[in-house]
């Protein structure tokens, strides 16, 4: 009597190990009957959230991605809804639905706003573009701060009609601040959530669940636009209300946020802890301790001693310097620094760093570190400068060995803000 024997095949969905689930069961029994098993609930399901999370979810990104784009998701549903209030408003001002209102009218008036926030975008991109992913928390906070004000400025242009063009170039100058801000943080961001080479594929993502929050925040939008109409006060408590939750969401979506990249204020924190026990802080418990509000909150609010980071200036413009900071400037490179990539110069309680053309990214976050040690050690009545060369020599190879163990992107300090650098050397002449 020959032994029966049944062929079972298990078919797994998913392109990478970490995705893998089964979808369907199939037995072969002697008789060549087959049997399939299939879960068609969890396979429809698992289809759906591919169009939302990207591949390999959860281990392809970084724990603090799933946080924030809850909050992130909440403030962009606030935003869609109160935009149809405010768009309903736009349109009333505008002389739609008025018979005295004129195509051309309206068509310059529309022309004049998008102009404004054209221009107001290539100005600001050209003062702050390369200080946007360097401060990305703090730049998402205010290009949401930015798009609540043009908001709220389309919101008052009805009520008054003799500053409807200045109201709503304003509105359009704020919301342009937005769209260069906000798409550059989102981009430092989706490199920061990326942990296998994804940005593309999360981008992509963020994009579908935006999508989604835009159609269920229209729907509402139109719905709450209906409820309110020829009801002002209804429409303002909406609004406000909205408001106030949208800042709330986006000051906890970027409070989620651990990022691991150097800049200035993280520097600054990292190095006065290790000063003060000889051990590195980790991402996270830096993300509690850093400013997400602008330094002008911050400040008056503050009665602690001013951050070091905003006592050192990267990227000196030598040519600003006078002849009692020139001097200084030369005696520096022929005493202190020599060797290095570059120069401190101290001057009214504010160390500037003049990187050398030729620096890399090493010296650049060595510089860095060097001038806060400096601004560390002036309550001290000793030569800043060879006190400050002492602990860099004693210290500063061991304190970027536990940077990098603790999880720190060290090759990270954002170099690329740099805009001022110079070339010295030093010829010996004999007489």
């Amino acid at each position: 009597m020959s032994k029966q024997q049944q062929l079972i095949i298990e078919e797994w969905n998913g392109s990478s190990s970490t995705k893998l689930f089964k979808t369907a069961t199939i037995t072969f029994s002697p008789s060549l009957q087959i049997q399939r098993s299939v879960n068609g609930f969890n396979h429809v399901w698992r289809r759906f959230l591919d169009a939302f999370v990207p591949e390999g979810f959860p281990d392809s990104v970084t724990p603090d991605y799933v946080p924030f784009q809850v909050w992130d998701s909440l403030q962009g549903l606030s935003t869609y809804i109160r935009t149809m209030l405010s768009t309903q408003a736009l349109l009333s001002a505008i002389g739609v639905g008025e018979k005295s209102a004129t195509i051309i009218g309206a068509t310059f008036q529309w022309f004049l706003r998008d102009l404004t926030g054209m221009i107001g975008g290539i100005l600001f991109t050209l003062y702050q573009g390369s200080n946007l992913d360097s401060n990305a928390k703090m730049w998402r906070l205010v290009a949401d701060l930015m798009n609540d004000l043009g908001m709220l400025m389309d919101l008052l242009s009805p009520l008054f009609p003799s500053a409807f063009i200045f109201i709503v170039c304003l509105g359009s100058l704020s919301r342009s601040f937005t769209g260069v801000a906000s798409g550059a943080t989102r981009a430092a961001l989706t490199q920061h959530f990326a942990l296998q080479n994804n940005a593309a594929d999360i981008s992509a993502k963020e994009g579908s669940q935006e999508t989604m929050a835009t159609m269920i925040g229209m729907a509402l939008g139109m719905l709450l636009a209906r409820i309110t109409t020829e009801n002002p006060l209804a429409i303002w408590f909406s609004f406000l209300s909205l408001t106030v939750f949208h800042m709330y969401a986006n000051y906890k979506a970027v409070r989620c946020l651990a990022l691991d990249s150097l800049n200035f204020e993280r520097s600054s924190i990292l190095l006065q802890h290790f000063v003060e026990s000889g051990q590195v802080l980790h991402p996270k418990q830096v993300s509690t301790m850093e400013n997400v509000l602008p330094l002008w909150t911050t400040l008056k609010s503050s009665k602690t001693a001013k951050p070091l980071h905003l006592n050192v200036k990267l990227g000196l413009r030598v040519s600003t310097l006078d002849r009692l900071e020139m001097a200084n400037f030369l005696n520096s490179a022929g005493s202190f620094y020599n060797k290095a990539k570059y120069l401190l110069v101290e001057g009214k309680g504010i160390v500037s760093v003049v990187v050398h053309k030729d620096s890399t990214g090493a010296d650049i976050l060595r510089s860095y570190i060097h001038a806060l040690v400096m601004v560390n050690l002036m309550d001290e009545k000793r030569c800043q400068h060879l006190e400050s060369q002492s602990w860099m020599d004693k210290h500063y190879e061991s304190f970027v060995q536990k940077l990098r163990l603790a999880g720190w992107k060290t090759e990270r300090l954002l170099s690329h803000s740099i805009i001022w650098k110079a070339h010295w050397s030093l010829d010996e002449k004999t007489d």
